[in-house]
Formats: structure tokens, C-alpha cells, sequence
């Protein structure tokens, strides 16, 4: 596996939250192929002539969240089948991408939300092939009806996740099982009782930890200092059995519960901070006539 244009170094050091990256120790396991999901053709996996198979190993992942994209990256380059030569962070980046590059798997976050029409008639312009990473809340059955070739949720394994990219790659469609939420409220006791141990503080914090926000960032959301960010991330490092950010985020996003617990908070922060009133800049007519 490579990433075309640039040594796994520079790769790395241009990641977004780097330091973790560079320290991150997957936590999705082995990535030998499972069946996990369920390919609905019959073809077998890789059933393309070995010219045809060579062609389609190009993937461009696209997702507005740094941390998991550099998680999603960092599973993929453990096959040696595949290369990322793209990774975008809006819909524009994604777009240019898939032209640039035709013929590719295009692994994209619904978060982006595309014009799902317009998406399908360029990836097919482009002889490529989309897999969607819907979120934990949404359902397979619509992106599969709407024509795109694979269907991820943000909680899937790596080997599942690996195994999907493959089967697109080689001309099947892959659904997650049942095509249903990947796992039920009940069925989620880790992720219901860390979200149940968790401060309305900490909580804040892990919501803003998912967004990829530096500890400056969350002191300066929350109001109070960064030492006492690092404070309350020592209580959640133990609170959820990880020892680092990427490892919290990933942590968070693999656990339906907690995952949902964390988007409701980070949509609250979202709308305080944009009803705050803007600060008054110091040379105004208000603050002068004050």
C-alpha cells in the first residue's frame, strides 16, 4: 500500500492530529477479510481479470472528520492491494478528485452531503465506484437504492472495512448484515455505560474530541484554561480504557450510544456558539461611547 505522491513521513505529518497518528495503534484488530457485510452479486471476490482488478486499486477518501480519516487510512494501508491517491476534506476536494483521477473507489462520508444524483452521473462518467460511510443513525437500504456500490457504517471494523473496498473493487455490492443499524441501544453495553459514567463536561470535551478540536480549541469553547482540558482528558482516558485522543475519538464513534450522546452535544455547543454575540472590536463607536 502507498500513497501516491508522497513518502508515508510527509504523509503522516500532514495529517491532522499527527501526534496521535504517528503513536496510533489500530484498534480494529487483523485486517484479514471477514464477512462481516454480505456481497449481493454472485461474482467472487476479485472475479475481475488480473488487468482489471490492477486498475481498480485506487481509492479517494473523502470525510470532513480528520480523525477518522486518518484512522480509515491507516487500516486501508495495511493491504498492499491498495493505494489511497486522494484524501479530501469537503465536497469541492472530493469532486475535483474523482475527475482527476477516473477509475477509482470513492469511499465518502453522507456527512458531506452531496447531490447524491449529481455524485452517481460523475462516478459513472469516471468509471468509478462509490462506498458510502453513513452515520450510525441512518439506514444502508437508501444509498444502495439510489446505485452506489458499497455501504459502511462510521462503527464498521477494519476488517470489514477492508473487505468492502475489495468487493467493490472487484464489481460486487457490499451491505452491511440485515441491512440494519449495526447495532441496537440494548445491544450497546460498553458505549451505555462509558456515556453513563461520563461528566456533562467530559462529555463536551469527547463531542469536541470527535470534531478534531486541538486542546487550545476546547479551552477557548468551553471557557476555562488548557491545563484543565488535559485534566478532565486524563478522567476520560480512564473512564474509557484508551490512552489517547485518536484512540478516544475512534472509541466514541465505534460505540452507537456514545457516538449519539457525543453528536447531540457537539449540535448544542454548534448552536451556542453561533447565538454568542460577536466580541466588540476594540475601536468601535460602541465601545468608544461607553
Amino acid at each position: 500500500m502507498q500513497v501516491v505522491g508522497v513518502s508515508p513521513k510527509d504523509f503522516w505529518a500532514s495529517a491532522d492530529n499527527r501526534s496521535e497518528a504517528e503513536k496510533y495503534r489500530p484498534m480494529f484488530g487483523s485486517t484479514r477479510p471477514v464477512r462481516e457485510g454480505k456481497p449481493v452479486s454472485a461474482q467472487s471476490s476479485f472475479g475481475l481479470s488480473g488487468e482489471e482488478a490492477q486498475i481498480m486499486n485506487k481509492v479517494i477518501l473523502a470525510d470532513s472528520q480528520a480523525i477518522f480519516r486518518a484512522g480509515t487510512a491507516k487500516v486501508l494501508a495495511m493491504d498492499e492491494d491498495l493505494r489511497i491517491i486522494a484524501q479530501c476534506t469537503d465536497l469541492d476536494r472530493m469532486m475535483h478528485a474523482i475527475t482527476t483521477f477516473p477509475g477509482s473507489i470513492v469511499v465518502f462520508a453522507a456527512s458531506l452531503r452531496p447531490d447524491m444524483a449529481r455524485l452517481r452521473t460523475l462516478l459513472e462518467a469516471s468509471n468509478s465506484r462509490g462506498i458510502v460511510i453513513a452515520e450510525n443513525t441512518e439506514t444502508a437500504s437508501s444509498y444502495l437504492q439510489q446505485g452506489f456500490r458499497g455501504v459502511v457504517f462510521r462503527n464498521v471494523t477494519g476488517q470489514a472495512l477492508v473487505e468492502c473496498v475489495r468487493r467493490v473493487a472487484a464489481g460486487d455490492t457490499w451491505a452491511p448484515p440485515q441491512l440494519q443499524l449495526p447495532d441496537s441501544p440494548e445491544e450497546d453495553m460498553v458505549g451505555t455505560r462509558v456515556r453513563d459514567r461520563l461528566t456533562p463536561k467530559e462529555m463536551r470535551i469527547v463531542a469536541l474530541i470527535v470534531q478534531g478540536c486541538k486542546n487550545r480549541e476546547i479551552a477557548l469553547r468551553l471557557k476555562t484554561t488548557e491545563q484543565v482540558i488535559k485534566n478532565y482528558l486524563r478522567s476520560i482516558y480512564d473512564k474509557t480504557g484508551v490512552s489517547d485522543r485518536l484512540e478516544l475519538a475512534l472509541f466514541t464513534i465505534h460505540h452507537r450510544v456514545l457516538a449519539q450522546a457525543a453528536a447531540e452535544v457537539g449540535s448544542k455547543l454548534e448552536a451556542e456558539m453561533q447565538q454568542a454575540p460577536a466580541p466588540i472590536a476594540s475601536g468601535s463607536p460602541a465601545l468608544a461611547q461607553s
